[in-house]
């Protein structure tokens, strides 16, 4: 029996991310997880990437990842474009409001993971083990047990889920759920624009779902991420490459020309899901396992990493104070603090979700006299670009970043 301080399941972004922050700690971890890293990103750019916030990158430049990426497949946008399609309202940001030199970074999930498994695998405290399926895990009274397939035996006084939106953690720890289905498929690929996108990122809100082209690290391609109704999202991925170009092209204004598929289509379904506990004596859980958000404002990724960032930052002083990190009565501050940060942003979500849903003409007004009156009202401008950057808002401290001065 391996005996660890703290078993983080979940060896992706959220979960690596969480096992770096604690390095430090002076406690014993084990990541375990059902897959090995699929190494650095290379080829053709992956399907599934995120749009990282300037406090994101904080996070990860503090803890060592950011540094391995490879600059050759990081794009920073400068710019961000947003408007309703067939109507006046439109809204556009551009990092010189805020002082800096770019809004984020658009960057492979892959290309993530790598840096920070490799990042992890060098750290003294920090065990990985995978690919390793678990095949019990029981929360004890003191401490909990963990049956892995290669019939190694773990135990850790906490466990934190970061398994992802079908978290084994949270349905064995109980953990009610709030839950709804968005009746959506999110469709995505990599597309070849006949204009440069100039480091934009571009959304359009079309009746059927919103369309978004990520600029990638070559100016004319851009990764898509299409939310379509679930009849629609079907006929689009039934389609062959010359209909679907045509399709994608038209739904967004030809803005960036003609558009051209130069991958496979993938799809998955949209959830919201709101975990109405987090926290109990020996287990806590983050990112998706608490929480699943529509895509719609690229927010998922960056949830999760703030997740992380502060529930290590309160672990780190629950050490330093000598007190029992596992115990819940002890990690309620953690609970309250993000769990309020998340109601926000799935409240904001769905705001956007059912404001801009179906073609309404009394909603369509709306909502381009509300995007015409954010673009000319540099106050409430301002505050939409900060918090989308992370430079506002109760933020980890590693995450914190002080806006640079022109």
């Amino acid at each position: 029996m391996l005996h660890f301080d703290i078993a983080i399941i979940g060896a992706g972004v959220v979960g690596l991310t969480q096992a770096l922050a604690l390095q430090k700690s002076g406690l014993s971890i084990a990541v375990i997880d059902a897959s090995s890293s699929e190494g650095a990103p290379s080829g053709e750019p992956e399907l599934r990437v995120s749009a990282l916030t300037l406090a994101s990158q904080n996070v990860l430049a503090s803890l060592g990842a950011w540094q391995h990426i490879s600059r050759d497949r990081l794009t920073s946008y400068k710019e961000m474009a947003v408007w309703d399609k067939d109507s006046f309202g439109k809204i556009h940001f551009d990092a010189k409001q805020v002082q800096q030199p770019q809004l984020g970074y658009i960057v492979e999930n892959q290309g993530v993971k790598h840096s920070l498994w490799q990042q992890a695998s060098q750290s003294q405290n920090i065990e990985i083990f995978a690919p390793n399926k678990i095949s019990q895990l029981v929360f004890g009274k003191q401490e909990s047990f963990i049956s892995l397939d290669d019939n190694s035996q773990l135990s850790a006084s906490l466990v934190i889920g970061a398994d992802g939106a079908n978290s084994l953690v949270k349905k064995l720890a109980g953990f009610p759920q709030t839950f709804w289905d968005y009746d959506q498929h999110a469709i995505v690929a990599t597309v070849k624009t006949a204009l440069p996108h100039n480091n934009v990122a571009r959304q359009v809100f079309t009746p059927s779902g919103p369309l978004a082209f990520l600029p990638l690290w070559d100016e004319h391609l851009c990764s898509i991420v299409w939310s379509q109704d679930d009849a629609r999202a079907k006929e689009l991925l039934s389609m062959d490459y010359s209909e679907f170009n045509q399709a994608l092209s038209v739904n967004f204004d030809m803005t960036l020309g003609l558009c051209e598929l130069v991958s496979n289509r993938q799809s998955y379904p949209l959830k919201m899901r709101y975990t109405r506990q987090w926290v109990k004596d020996r287990v806590v859980i983050i990112g998706d396992a608490a929480h699943t958000i529509h895509p719609l404002a690229g927010q998922g990724a960056n949830l999760g990493i703030l997740d992380a960032a502060a529930l290590a930052e309160h672990i780190l002083k629950l050490v330093a104070d000598d007190k029992d990190f596992s115990l819940a009565k002890n990690l309620r501050p953690f609970e309250r603090w993000r769990k309020t940060e998340a109601a926000k942003m799935v409240a904001s979500m769905e705001g956007f979700k059912r404001l801009f849903a179906k073609e309404q003409p009394v909603k369509k007004i709306l909502r381009g006299m509300g995007l015409s009156l954010a673009e000319h009202t540099p106050f409430a401008k301002d505050k939409i670009i900060r918090h989308a950057m992370g430079l506002s808002g109760e933020l980890p401290i590693i995450a914190q970043h002080k806006v640079q001065k022109s």
